[in-house]
């Protein structure tokens, strides 16, 4: 296991994912009495690990078609791209 991959997946996916409507949503969740806290961690942590799975086995498949390079750049215009509609409908 590379140490340095993993420490930085963990981090961009840690900030990524601060303040995001996932972490509102499971808040909300966590909020109501009447529902169990470890019920809602381990219901927000499996979708979270089934979301990641999704997406490592989409991004193995897509990497055999496309260059780790095309990839990069579509990700960063698709980043882009949510940042201005974002701006556009606030």
């Amino acid at each position: 296991m590379d140490i340095k991959v993993l420490l930085t997946v963990f981090i961009a996916v840690f900030i990524a994912e601060l303040g995001d409507k996932t972490q509102l949503a499971t808040l909300l969740f966590a909020a109501d009495k009447a529902a169990s806290k470890w019920t809602v961690f381990l219901g927000a942590s499996s979708a979270l690990v089934v979301a990641a799975g999704i997406a490592v086995l989409a991004g193995g498949v897509i990497s055999q078609y496309i260059s780790e390079r095309y990839l990069h750049y579509l990700a960063g215009i698709g980043f882009i791209g949510i940042g201005i509609w974002t701006l556009v409908k606030a």
